[in-house]
């Protein structure tokens, strides 16, 4: 990647890690060994914030999430509470009666939170019983492996879990949706036929580089292997066609190689 800056090639980094702000990123980033900017860096959580100040948002917004959505939010001074555990003490019953919900709630944001629970979502469909609240979705990744036996649920887990509670559809943030292919291209002028997108998940980072207009270019050292594409190609599956990648490698320094 450093290698690609040098070359004067412009050069984001799109994650729907919704835990952590842009700076936490860039700090991560370098000493790994990145050279990177802020301005590079292209988190759901960021563009949540973005999206509600585009749209002149003025309430609360109630966040099933981490700091990383609140600090964010803290940015573009948007007022926000529920970051944090909120567990159920004793049983729904005294969970019902005693329940006290905010005021002036006017969006329900969902991102990854390891302190989910039936509390937080009791408040998320309430809060969403009211048509005008706005339901955000930092992304809908499934799951994660974590090795071979484990699996952790993804940010994808708590929508879906909202979503049927509250009998509403989120407006999505994350790769693969519009709304971040639209503040990609549009917000820096990129060349969607002359950008390539590189990712290690098919049905989100090929499926929104599709979406935008680029090339694909899937690594094979992460969540997506090369049996699983095969079989999607041999399948001639329609709706895996746009998850199949124009190139894939082995990892990403395979590239070198191939750079002049």
């Amino acid at each position: 990647m450093n290698r690609l800056k040098d070359m004067g090639k412009n050069v984001f980094f799109i994650t729907n890690n919704s835990t952590r702000t842009r700076d936490e990123f860039v700090t991560k980033f370098r000493k790994l060994g990145f050279n990177v900017e802020k301005k590079e860096i292209v988190s759901t959580a960021y563009l949540t914030a973005l999206y509600l100040s585009e749209i002149g948002f003025k309430k609360k917004a109630y966040i099933i999430g981490t700091k990383g959505i609140s600090q964010e939010l803290d940015q573009v001074g948007i007022k926000h509470f529920g970051v944090g555990p909120d567990v159920l003490e004793s049983d729904m019953g005294t969970l019902v009666r005693g329940v006290q919900l905010e005021q002036d709630v006017g969006a329900v944001i969902v991102g990854f939170d390891e302190h989910f629970s039936v509390p937080k979502a009791l408040k998320a469909a309430s809060y969403l019983n009211n048509p005008d609240c706005l339901f955000i979705a930092t992304n809908t990744d499934e799951r994660f492996p974590f090795s071979s036996q484990l699996i952790v649920p993804g940010t994808g887990t708590f929508v879906n879990a909202i979503s049927t509670c509250a009998e509403r559809l989120p407006f999505i943030i994350g790769k693969p949706a519009k709304y971040i292919c639209d503040a990609i291209v549009k917000g820096n002028g990129l060349d969607p036929a002359r950008s390539l997108m590189i990712g290690d998940k098919c049905n989100t980072d090929i499926l929104f580089g599709r979406k935008c207009g680029f090339q694909t270019l899937l690594v094979l050292s992460g969540v997506t292997s090369f049996p699983q594409v095969f079989e999607w190609k041999q399948s001639k599956n329609e709706s895996r066609a746009e998850w199949i990648p124009d190139m894939y490698a082995e990892n990403l320094g395979r590239l070198l190689g191939r750079m002049k």
